[in-house]
């Protein structure tokens, strides 16, 4: 028998009619903002399932947008996103694809496009409860879910470099929760997600990034 919360059951604290459609597809957005290593220019939502066909009147695109100005789920300001949004320069758009029916029916993915060229592509799904996972990162398929101070480490797949993340980690006392590599290929460009116990200092990215295989690292607070 699974263990289940009152949080389960009664869903999270929220701005909006659907910890699904709202508090889900925010959790979803504001951990896409937080992998973004400048500003945020535009960004494009493209919808499938239930989002696509709901997300004016569940409000799922004023809390997507609030995501990614980084606001949380309980947030009011998410009601002004949109406001908010083109005040601060972002641009942002929706696209509804309604064919597309192998897929969990609250997903969306998101592209970034941000300052000095750069673009992150993900997908993430809402899963209910006010709950999300990141099920894609720039073509390689991961699973993040936001609820533990995690550490995200873009690397080559070459001998040595997990050895390297452990040790670094190891030596500013973070207790690793839980720790997955995800790969594109043998030899190819592979990401390391870290789930630790503890706030992580930011200071550990340039210790990383002193190995050579490392290509990017990101600190990602829990949510």
């Amino acid at each position: 028998m699974n263990d289940i919360s009152m949080f389960d059951i009664i869903g999270p604290n929220m701005i909006g009619p659907s910890s699904s459609h709202t508090a889900g597809a925010l959790r979803i957005a504001h951990l896409a903002g937080k992998l973004a290593p400048e500003k945020i220019i535009s960004v494009t939502f493209t919808l499938y399932g239930s989002f696509a066909w709901t997300y004016r009147g569940h409000g799922t695109d004023r809390a997507l947008v609030g995501g990614i100005l980084g606001f949380l789920p309980d947030d009011e300001r998410i009601r002004d996103s949109f406001e908010i949004a083109d005040k601060q320069g972002l641009v942002y758009e929706f696209i509804e694809n309604t064919t597309e029916k192998d897929i969990h029916p609250n997903t969306v993915d998101i592209l970034i496009r941000c300052e000095k060229d750069i673009t992150i592509e993900l997908r993430g799904e809402s899963v209910g409860g006010g709950n999300a996972l990141i099920r894609r990162l720039n073509d390689i398929d991961i699973s993040l879910s936001g609820a533990y101070p995690t550490l995200i480490i873009h690397h080559r797949d070459t001998k040595g470099v997990i050895a390297y993340i452990t040790t670094v980690c190891s030596s500013i006392d973070l207790n690793i929760a839980f720790m997955r590599v995800y790969r594109k290929a043998k030899g190819d460009s592979a990401y390391s997600i870290i789930e630790v116990d503890s706030e992580i200092n930011p200071s550990i990215i340039q210790v990383l990034k002193c190995n050579e295989a490392i290509i990017d690292a990101t600190v990602v607070p829990a949510i």
